[in-house]
Formats: structure tokens, sequence, C-alpha cells
């Protein structure tokens, strides 16, 4: 798959009515001549073909070359050097909320079907869905960063001061807080419905004849039978948190990949863009495979059907 889709990376690159040459340039295009023109396209490499571009990429992985971009001016790895560990740290904080809202309420909601917390948090949960991301961090950046100065509005840390551990803390709060809450909404209506369909099974209404309490029912049948697909759609819902991180690193100044992200993408930075897409490509499937090991271990039943 990884393959695949680097592959389909290059080759739309390559079908891209948009020209390299011109975003690397710039404003100052207009002042090199043809020959001149010719000759940095030999030196960018840009006049190779897509497929001998991605096989040469596609080598240089192998030795650590993961080639050059000319938006940061600097080798590829350094740059993922600089920003990857940001956007993890920002990544993992953002998985911790969306997972631990998400299931309390999705919880809640689920457990007292037809109720008034359920009918509150369904609610909630549509609405806040149809609020575009950015919308939300721009909003909390309002609220909590201007308006009540709780937090600090941008960046890892206070203007001319050092990065330590606490200034970063503090500056991964919102950006985190934000990135996570715009993940809950689907998980947590995905949660409710699966615990309504596991109260609906015959599991369940068996336990229930044999007069079990209702704390045992709900621990020990619905909410193991409804964690499997809860897992399934966390692993899902992996590319909307990466494409998520992209806006809220924007609006907070995060100095992750994100900001790197729409850079690439503006200046066709194919070599830096391809390495990103990758990226994510490999976060998706590690992450849809640890769902699969979580839903195994959280409902046994599942590998014993397998």
């Amino acid at each position: 798959m990884v393959l695949v889709v680097s592959l389909a990376t290059f080759a739309l690159a390559a079908a891209s009515p948009f020209d390299p040459l011109e975003a690397y340039l710039g404003g100052s295009g207009d002042g090199f001549t043809e020959a001149e023109r010719g000759a940095l396209r030999e030196t960018l490499g840009l006049n190779q073909h897509w497929f001998a571009a991605w096989w040469h990429w596609l080598t240089g992985l192998f030795t650590g070359d993961l080639g050059y971009s000319r938006t940061f001016h600097e080798p590829v790895a350094q740059v993922l050097a600089d920003r990857l560990g940001w956007t993890a740290l920002l990544g993992l904080s953002a998985s911790v909320v969306a997972i631990v809202l998400s299931a309390a309420l999705g919880a809640t909601a689920g457990l007292k079907a037809g109720g008034l917390a359920d009918r509150l948090i369904s609610g909630f949960a549509v609405i806040l869905y149809a609020v575009p991301p950015f919308i939300v961090a721009l909003g909390s950046v309002l609220l909590f960063a201007v308006t009540l100065r709780w937090v600090p509005a941008a960046g890892v840390t206070d203007s001319g001061d050092a990065i330590t551990a606490a200034s970063t803390l503090r500056h991964l709060f919102l950006p985190a807080l934000v990135l996570g809450i715009s993940q809950v909404p689907p998980l947590a209506l995905g949660l409710r419905e699966a615990i309504t369909r596991a109260a609906d099974g015959d599991a369940v209404r068996g336990a229930q004849a044999r007069g079990l309490p209702r704390r045992i029912v709900q621990s020990r049948h619905i909410l193991p039978m409804a964690a499997a697909p809860f897992f399934a759609l966390i692993g899902g819902r992996l590319p909307e948190l990466l494409v998520g991180a992209t806006v809220v690193e924007t609006v907070f100044a995060w100095p992750g990949l994100g900001d790197a992200v729409v850079n690439s993408a503006r200046a066709l930075d194919f070599p830096l863009l391809a390495v990103v897409v990758v990226l994510t490509v490999v976060v998706v499937v590690v992450g849809n495979l640890a769902a699969d090991v979580a839903a195994v271990a959280a409902d046994p039943r599942i590998e014993a059907d397998g």
C-alpha cells in the first residue's frame, strides 16, 4: 500500500498543471532566460520522467537520502528531524483527549439511550460535527487566549524565552484540546450506536433473562461488544486527525509538519510532500493494526470467531 501510494503521488504530481520551477522561482521567474530555466530544471531534477524520479526517490530511502526540500532549502531528513517530533506530540496528546472524551460521552449516551443525557450529548455532537475545525480553533483562541488569557495563543514558548517542558505543556494545551475535540463527535456517536446495537443483541438479552445485575450486563457484555467497532472507528479516523493537525498547527503556529505540508503543497515541493504522504499512510496502517489488536484485547471472542 505504501509503495502504491508513493507511486501515485509522483504520477499525480506529473499530471499537475502547475510548474514546480515557477513555484520555486516565485516572482523572479521573468528574469531568467529559457536557457537558464532549462539549466535550472536540470539542476533541480525537474526534467526527469515521473517514474524515474519516483525510483530515484525510492532507492534513496534505503540510504537515508529523502531528497532536498526546495521550500526549506535543506534536506528533507532535516525538515522531518526538526518537525516530526512536534507533530507526534500534538497528535498523541489530541488522541488521548479525543479517546477519553468520546469514550465517556459515547458510553453515557449509549447506556442511557433515549434519556436526557443521550439527547444532550447527541445534539451537542451533531452541532460540533458541523463546525469546521478552523472555526473551533479560531473561536478557542478568541475565548481562552485573547479574552480570558488563560493560555497562550500560539507557538511553543513565549517570545524570547527558551523552550522548556513547562512552557511546551502550557502552549500545547489549547491546540491539543481543539484537535482532540474536533474528533469527538464521530467517535462519541459511533460508540453510542455500537452500544445500542450491543444492548439489543441476543447475548445481552440472555444475560438479562438469567437475572444478572444491570451493572454486570453493561460492564461484561455490552461495553466489550461495543469496544471492537469503537477501536475500529478510531483507526479509521486517523487520516482526519492528521488533516486536522495541519489546520490546527497553522492556526496555533505549532512548529510541526502541518506548516511544512502547506508550504510544500504551495511550492510543489514533491520530495517533501511525498515523504509526508508516505508517513501518513504508515501511520494509518499502523493505527488500524493497533485498533485491531485493541479490539481483540477488549473482546477475545473476535479472535475466536476469526
